[in-house]
Order: structure tokens, then C-alpha cells, then sequence
């Protein structure tokens, strides 16, 4: 090959090889969890109406067959979708063919499956209908059409050469509401800037954004921290909360939902501000509003910014005001974080150990 080949090849190579990067503004518009969907299943084939006829045969009787049935739409987890941003707003199943001659039966129309999010909430007005946590679970979100009856369904005694046949039935048409809540085993939170995103991307592979300005996160981030005997625990970031979250205010109530899947709670609070243990009581009230019990789940207090002078100042102060564990690190230099991992294992393994008490299976990823 000659050389300009070769240089245009390493090129497109080299194209390839970059990974284009997503800023987190332009991330919100594909993370959507939220969706007003509309279902219809798939119309039913009509009946067939044919009379059975051949040399030295002419009266064969009737040989129409029944229509197929129409396919289902269903709506299937799939822990590959990360978000509702895929799912469409209309969704029409297949139809079912006609019945033929000679008693054939029409072909029932093929199953519609609509991929979610493991973690999809399914709503049908105002009541749920639907909860999809494990990967593959599935639910018929409308059915589809009863085939139509032939006129050979139609034979009898009394009515030797029945005309008469009926059409498929329409598909069960539905309006339902989907709502995606990040299911993860452990939720980060905390006030805009107290570093969670930073600690998440010091402890696993996720790439959340990191800036000096609030609210530098617009979406849930999952994050898997990795165990030498392969047990893997998924810590959600969390939207930076504020006061009156609850109430719906600066990001408000959009991502309060997703903490409702952690099975433990991470408080990430900025030691290196006056008062620390305020927010923890802060956090502590939104989340209690929110939802009873919210803020009883098991948890640890994780003081970021021990790099600061100020934060060792404040670090004592803050054990001394609170009776939950606190573990002091720097996301940004990575000191002690071998503490933190080490009692994320301790929740993790204390809240596999209490499924299996119930007889339920615990969360894996």
C-alpha cells in the first residue's frame, strides 16, 4: 500500500479509537425517567369463510378456519437500558392473520417487546401495576385480539353449509405511566459540592462530572465498586439535594425517588464547613419528608475534604454531635479510602445476609 493509504488508514483508526465524550448537559437530554406511554395490542385476524369444493366433491362443506390471535405488547427489564429516553410514545402490536381455506388457521401476530430499565415502575392511573426489578422480568403491558371464528366453527347439524364468520377482536388498549427508580445497593447524598461525585469516580470506573459549581450532576450515575472475590457493590451519585427538597424545590422531587431503592445510605458532608453535622441533619429531614423511614435505613457518615485544615479542625466537633460512624477521607487525594470500602463490604454483606433471612434474593449486579 502506498504511504498516503497507510496514513489514512491509521487515522480512521485512530477516529475510531476515541471515544466521544458526553458533557453532562447534553447526558440529560438521553436520561429520561419519566414516559407516558400508549399500548395497543394487536387486532385479532377475521375469521375465513370458504366452502370446501373439487371434481366429484361439489358439496365439501364449509372449510373456513379461525383467525389468529393478535400479539401482546410487553414490556420487558433489560439491565443494558439505562434510561426510559428509548421508549416511545405509541406502541401498536402485531396483528393476526386472516383464516385461510381448507381449515387453516391464520398465524398469530408476534409478541411486541418493549426493553426498560431494570428498576421501571409501571403506573396505570395512579395505581402500580407493575414493578420491574430483576433483569428479564417481564409484564404484558395490552393483550392482543381474539381471532375471529371461521365458518366451519359454525357447522352443525341443524346448519350443514353455515355463511356465517366473525371478525378478530381489537387489541386491549392501555395508557400507562413509566418511572424509572435507579435501583443500586448504596445512594450517595448529599448538598450540591460536598464531593460525591468525586468519591464516586475515586472508587469505581463511572465518570460523573466534576466542577466548583453546584448542581454539576443533572442525572443518577452508578458506579460499581469491585471486590477481589468478585461480589460487586453498585453505589448510586445521587443529584445534589438542598432545603426543601421535598417540597420540590432546586432539583426538587425528580430525584428523590431514586434514593427509595438504596438499601443503604452514604452522607456525604463537607467537613470543611462550619458546623458540619447541620447537614447531616438537613439531609436527614428531606429525606424523613419525602418518605417515613427514609432516613432510619442503615447508614455511614462519610466527612470529605480532610485534606483542608479547616476539616480537621471541624472532625471532632462532628463525632462528638452525631452517634452514626464517621469516616474522614479526601476523594480528591484518595486518603482512607480503604476505610470506606472496607465498611461498604460490612453493609453489603449485613444486607445480603437479611434478604436471605426472609427468604428473598438479594440484589446482584
Amino acid at each position: 500500500p502506498t504511504l498516503s493509504t497507510t496514513c489514512a488508514r491509521c487515522s480512521k483508526n485512530r477516529r475510531l479509537r476515541q471515544k466521544r465524550v458526553i458533557s453532562e448537559r447534553k447526558l440529560t437530554r438521553y436520561f429520561v425517567d419519566h414516559r407516558k406511554v400508549r399500548v395497543v395490542g394487536g387486532q385479532g385476524g377475521g375469521g375465513g369463510h370458504s366452502f370446501y369444493s373439487e371434481p366429484r366433491k361439489i358439496f365439501g362443506g364449509p372449510d373456513g378456519g379461525n383467525g389468529g390471535d393478535g400479539g401482546h405488547v410487553i414490556l420487558k427489564a433489560d439491565r443494558q437500558m439505562k434510561s426510559l429516553s428509548s421508549v416511545l410514545p405509541f406502541y401498536q402490536g402485531f396483528h393476526g392473520e386472516r383464516g385461510g381455506s381448507k381449515n387453516c388457521y391464520g398465524a398469530n401476530g408476534a409478541y411486541l417487546y418493549v426493553k426498560v430499565p431494570v428498576g421501571t415502575l409501571v403506573k396505570e392511573d395512579g395505581k402500580v401495576v407493575a414493578d420491574l426489578t430483576q433483569h428479564g422480568e417481564e409484564y404484558v403491558a395490552a393483550y392482543g385480539g381474539a381471532g375471529g371464528k371461521g365458518n366451519r366453527f359454525f357447522l352443525s347439524n341443524e346448519n350443514r353449509a353455515p355463511t356465517l364468520f366473525t371478525p378478530g377482536e381489537p387489541g386491549q388498549e392501555r395508557v400507562l405511566h413509566l418511572e424509572l427508580k435507579t435501583t443500586a445497593h448504596a445512594g450517595l447524598v448529599g448538598f450540591p459540592n460536598a464531593g460525591k461525585s468525586s468519591l464516586l469516580r475515586a472508587i469505581s470506573s463511572a465518570k460523573p462530572a466534576v466542577a466548583a459549581y453546584p448542581f454539576t450532576t443533572l442525572n443518577p450515575h452508578v458506579g460499581i465498586v469491585r471486590y477481589q472475590d468478585y461480589e460487586q457493590v453498585a453505589v448510586a451519585d445521587i443529584p445534589g439535594l438542598i432545603k426543601g427538597a421535598h417540597q420540590n424545590r432546586g432539583l426538587g422531587m425528580a430525584f428523590l425517588r431514586h434514593i427509595e431503592r438504596c438499601h443503604f445510605l452514604l452522607y456525604v458532608v463537607d467537613l470543611s464547613v462550619s458546623q458540619p453535622w447541620i447537614q447531616l441533619q438537613d439531609l436527614k429531614y428531606e429525606l424523613e419528608q419525602y418518605k417515613k423511614g427514609l432516613s432510619e435505613r442503615p447508614c455511614v457518615v462519610i466527612g470529605n475534604k480532610i485534606d483542608l485544615a479547616q476539616s480537621r479542625i471541624n472532625l471532632p466537633l462532628l463525632r462528638e454531635q452525631i452517634d452514626d460512624r464517621v469516616i474522614a477521607l479526601s476523594a480528591l487525594t484518595g486518603d482512607n479510602l480503604e476505610e470506606l470500602l472496607l465498611h461498604l463490604r460490612e453493609l453489603y454483606d449485613t444486607y445480603v445476609k437479611t434478604e436471605q433471612s426472609r427468604g428473598q434474593s438479594p440484589l446482584k449486579w
